[in-house]
């Protein structure tokens, strides 16, 4: 199996666990924190549907991103069903990108900067794991929390949650 083919089955497996979680964001909870320190739950929300555009499709459309170049726009959707609809329109994206993805191109370096900044410069394949990837299930293990937090079911991400109605033999 090439490597774009192996990407692209951990990708997909992680969209849909991203999308169940994101389809129990209620739209009057946007705002909710259960902190004052901590990111409001619509925000959290659209960063987790925002991740695989900036760092799977965006390193491997380009060698770089300056944030001083590109300043960052936050996606800030209004409702749930705002929010689903750009996590299935990135996810489309994503999934063309990787699909056409050669073993070269993900093999390429890709930086991160601020100006004169390097904050990373990694190759293609490891930005995809290590930023894309990892960062949207730490954040979506955030989401997890504020879920909990709020009484609503959390679904589950590699089996079965409390809220599950699984029996098990």
């Amino acid at each position: 199996m090439e490597l774009n083919q192996i990407l692209l089955q951990e990708f997909k497996q992680e969209a849909k666990s991203t999308r169940r979680m994101l389809e129990r964001i209620p739209s009057d909870k946007f705002e909710w924190q259960p902190h004052s320190k901590s990111t409001p739950l619509g925000t959290l929300a659209a960063h987790v549907a925002e991740i695989p555009e900036m760092f799977i499709a965006g390193s491997l459309g380009s060698e770089e991103k300056d944030f001083v170049k590109e300043k960052y726009k936050p996606f800030k959707p209004t409702t749930t069903e705002e929010l689903l609809a750009y996590h299935d329109q990135v996810v489309a994206n994503v999934t063309e990108v990787l699909t056409n993805a050669t073993y070269a191109d993900l093999g390429k370096n890709w930086t991160l900067r601020h100006g004169e900044h390097v904050i990373f410069s990694m190759p293609k394949t490891a930005v995809i794991r290590n930023v894309a990837l990892n960062h949207l299930i730490h954040h979506r293990g955030q989401l997890s929390v504020y879920l909990r937090l709020l009484d609503i079911p959390v679904p589950g991400m590699y089996g079965p949650t409390a809220d599950d109605a699984f029996k098990g033999a």
